[in-house]
């Protein structure tokens, strides 16, 4: 047996040759995901990445690329951020107990009192959980046990998650199609329509209604009002009202929730992504102490819910750091002027390009909507018909591949781009996105043989 000589110190990264990364795409093909694999390989996003930093990640060529997906939300402090890499590796270096079970852990009460001072005072506990599907989990089964009522009522298009009872709440057919039956009771109302919340609430059987103040698949915004109006009809049907801040919150929005923006005071909010600053999978259920003390009431329902791996020492410590760090760089504050800036440089895109409908966000979290233009619309219907949503890919594409800028489809065969960089990106990166994106749309928008070429191979390997 190899002998391991642990005063030998870890290589620094200047030692982590690209080499060692050489056959990771090829192995992942192998043993993990080959159709994922494959889609890389038809759009040409198989890079090898070797590094990431701040608000960039580096491929193993040293090719140095913008990152506008961040993890899908989890790098708001920064890729491979100082402060909370320095915090994990002294807790590493003080050996500490990690998941003791029966006890608790030293610095869960600490996130938890630091969670609670910057939400609402409706709520006051926190359950921590591995990942935002959990933390999801946890608020169905806390709403269901507290309220006694079978239902659960959740947005069209909302995404909650991807295990059962998440997945029954999640509003994308995508994701669901082919996994039926889901579980019973959930039923799903459209995302900012009041009169189809209030006849489901009526009926006075639904335990929680569970909403993203910014729905992520396709960035859609809330109208104005209605999730104001969504809190009053729960209070009044006694509903538990649940917001869905694993991808909008920690500074996302331009708050350090977006609940903020609407003076929301929930009973139950989920949290995720990036509490640990992308380190260590983490998650956390918050609810109000009265949706806490009516499941675990007693010493025998003290533990009716919990997870392995929640919380754990390094988990708590990376959330700690990461907190500290969103207020000490002032990051929501960043993300609500950056977030101005970025729609002041794109929504003109919307005049100058008939092919652009829409520019919308809140904060860093935005998105571009392509719609069918007034000049060639034979051509757009063809393609679309072909391979629903494929003029987002001619964005993204060359955004990619000419600008160095990865971006993402906010969602399955819809023509909408979307952008979540960290919240520390630099005021000229947003620029030269802007700039780059500008180029994409005057290219793409002419549509052409090239590009329809591109189009029709992607849908022939898409049906295939």
């Amino acid at each position: 047996m190899e002998v391991v000589d642990l005063q030998t110190p870890l290589r620094s990264p200047a030692e982590r040759t690209p080499e060692r990364f050489s056959d990771a795409v090829d192995l992942y093909a192998e043993h993990v995901n080959p159709q994922f694999v494959r889609v890389l390989r038809t759009i040409g996003f198989d890079r090898t990445w070797v590094r990431g930093e701040g608000a960039h990640i580096v491929d193993s060529e040293g090719n140095r690329y913008l990152d506008l997906v961040g993890g899908f939300g989890m790098f708001n402090v920064g890729r491979s951020n100082a402060r909370v890499r320095a915090a994990l590796a002294e807790a590493l270096a003080d050996d500490l107990p990690i998941s003791v079970q029966l006890g608790v852990s030293s610095y869960a009460g600490s996130l938890a009192a630091e969670l609670l001072r910057r939400l609402p005072r409706s709520l006051g506990r926190v359950v921590f959980t591995s990942s935002g599907t959990e933390a999801v989990e946890a608020a169905l089964k806390y709403g269901r046990a507290a309220t006694g009522r079978p239902r659960v009522l959740s947005a069209e298009h909302g995404f909650h998650g991807l295990t059962y009872g998440s997945l029954s709440a999640n509003g994308c057919p995508e994701f669901t199609d082919g996994f039926g039956p889901m579980l019973p009771g959930f039923e799903r109302v459209p995302f900012g329509d009041s009169e189809a919340l209030e006849r489901e609430l009526g009926r006075e059987d639904v335990a929680l209604f569970l909403v993203e103040p910014v729905q992520g698949k396709g960035v859609h915004l809330a109208p104005e009002g209605y999730l104001q109006e969504a809190q009053a009809l729960c209070r009044r049907y006694g509903t538990l009202f649940c917001v869905d801040e694993v991808q909008t919150g920690f500074g996302r929005t331009g708050r350090m929730f977006a609940l903020e923006h609407f003076g929301l005071e929930p009973d139950v909010v989920t949290v995720a992504k990036s509490l640990s600053g992308g380190y260590v999978p983490v998650g956390a259920c918050v609810v109000s102490k009265a949706v806490f003390d009516a499941v675990c009431n007693s010493m025998e329902n003290a533990v009716r819910h919990g997870s392995t791996f929640a919380p754990n020492e390094l988990a708590m410590v990376a959330g700690l750091a990461t907190l500290e760090e969103l207020d000490r760089e002032r990051l929501p504050e960043r993300a609500a002027r950056l977030g101005d800036l970025l729609l002041d440089l794109t929504r003109p895109l919307v005049e100058r390009y008939d092919v652009v409908h829409d520019v919308r966000g809140l904060g860093l979290l935005w998105g571009i909507e392509f719609g069918e233009p007034s000049r060639g619309r034979a051509t757009w219907r063809a393609l679309e018909r072909r391979q629903p949503g494929i003029f987002s890919q001619f964005v993204v594409g060359p955004l990619f591949h000419r600008h160095r800028i990865l971006s993402q489809v906010a969602g399955h065969r819809l023509n909408v781009v979307k952008a979540l960089p960290p919240l520390t990106v630099a005021e000229e990166e947003l620029e030269r996105f802007a700039a780059a994106l500008e180029d994409v749309v005057r290219r793409a928008s002419r549509l052409s043989s090239a590009a329809i070429g591109f189009a029709l191979r992607t849908g022939v390997r898409t049906v295939r």
